[in-house]
């Protein structure tokens, strides 16, 4: 039987040893050696026998220099954003005048799921109002009726989430609110 002493020396190399794991799978260099695209030819998407492929830049080459993501496209596309690593073109009409709205939306208040926490802001300042609004959902409060349904389909949230943005296997990305803890003050309660 070992002594208090070794017990606890080992509990600490245990501890310590999970820690190391831990830092290390969070690092970026972890994930960046785990992200891997298919070049253009083998992706499924583009014609291999095209003379045209050549003119594209290869995936790799594009997102490997960007904030890694465990999901979707690896990519995490805020923190690029917030970083300066990408400047997207918020509209194609010069004359277009975008409105960042740093406004928090609740959703799903009466499920079973963790409540959503829709951050107007991550997408504003990227995107145009019009393009969710009024087609995609009504800017009157409680006027939009939510389905996970629809969204896995492809509609609502989920034209782009699965499509451009990170895929709607990462549930708790937008379900991110737990509901034993009380509500932000400052966000507007949707439906």
């Amino acid at each position: 039987m070992r002594s208090r002493r070794g017990r606890r020396r080992s509990r600490y190399y245990l501890w310590l040893l999970l820690a190391t794991l831990i830092l290390i799978a969070r690092t970026p260099v972890a994930a960046d050696m785990a992200r891997r695209w298919l070049p253009l030819v083998k992706d499924g998407i583009h014609d291999p026998k095209s003379p045209a492929l050549r003119l594209l830049q290869q995936p790799g080459e594009a997102l490997s220099r960007l904030p890694a993501d465990v999901a979707g496209s690896q990519v995490n596309w805020t923190a690029a954003l917030e970083q300066g690593r990408i400047n997207p073109r918020t509209n194609i009409l010069p004359e277009t005048k975008i409105r960042v709205l740093d406004t928090d939306i609740l959703l799903n208040l009466r499920g079973g799921t963790p409540i959503v926490r829709f951050p107007h802001r991550q997408h504003t300042v990227w995107l145009d109002c019009g393009n969710c609004h009024e087609q995609l959902f009504k800017s009157k409060a409680g006027a939009n009726k939510f389905s996970m349904q629809l969204i896995l389909q492809g509609e609502q949230c989920g034209v782009c989430h699965g499509a451009v943005a990170f895929p709607l296997t990462q549930c708790g990305r937008c379900h991110n609110t737990a509901r034993d803890k009380p509500l932000p003050a400052a966000a507007v309660r949707g439906s």
